[in-house]
């Protein structure tokens, strides 16, 4: 599995689809194809996420942590028009997805970049991410170490975890490494956490902010 969609330049072959995100106030058409996260349906999670969570702010720069081909962002960015939308994957070919996505969309305040190219120091008013979990925890922590630091101050993040795949330790972590961590839901064996980062100024290496404890 890890290789299937976690891998820069997936193997598997190509087998381009469309499928529809229905929201109660957006629908998008998207293409997908193999070797991407869930290419054949929407997330159950990811659309716990977008029915669930209350609004993205309305106007900053937010995150779509592990976009694959756009969900998550593209959403954020229909019902944040005036706010400029970030996905960042390592997959190359759901980045590519992605940003056709959001052409076929009509969305032009969203980018999508590999995450390895994104600018440390930018900052992010909010961050919200179906995030990869079956990386391992390790990676895990890792991986929400290098970019939750980077919200502003005061700002959120809300992910969307499976109960059976850890989310209530993930919640008791988050809360340990200096992030006040809340469930705004649970529906279908998921978990909607609110992660509330420090009102004080916190660098992306963790320097005067929550650091790693050795995950």
């Amino acid at each position: 599995m890890g290789e299937h969609y976690f891998a820069p330049k997936p193997a598997a072959a190509g087998r381009p689809r469309t499928i529809d995100l229905v929201l109660p106030d957006l629908h998008l058409r998207l293409n997908t194809d193999s070797g991407v996260f869930s290419p054949d349906r929407i997330d159950l999670g990811t659309r716990i996420l977008l029915e669930t969570a209350p609004p993205p702010p309305p106007t900053g720069t937010l995150l779509d942590l592990g976009c694959g081909y756009g969900p998550i962002a593209l959403t954020l960015a229909s019902r944040s028009p005036q706010a400029s939308v970030v996905g960042v994957d390592v997959n190359e070919r759901a980045l590519e997805l992605a940003r056709g996505n959001a052409r076929i969309a009509d969305l032009d305040n969203v980018r999508f970049e590999l995450a390895q190219d994104a600018d440390p120091a930018a900052r992010y008013d909010a961050l919200w991410s179906n995030p990869p979990i079956r990386i391992g925890k390790a990676a895990l922590h890792e991986l929400l170490l290098t970019w939750l630091p980077r919200l502003s101050p005061g700002a959120l993040a809300h992910l969307v975890v499976q109960k059976h795949l850890g989310s209530d330790s993930l919640q008791r972590w988050l809360d340990g490494q200096g992030y006040p961590t809340t469930r705004l839901a649970s529906r279908s064996a998921y978990r909607v956490l609110a992660v509330h980062t420090p009102a004080e100024s916190t660098a992306a290496d963790g320097t005067n902010g929550p650091v790693a404890d050795g995950a």
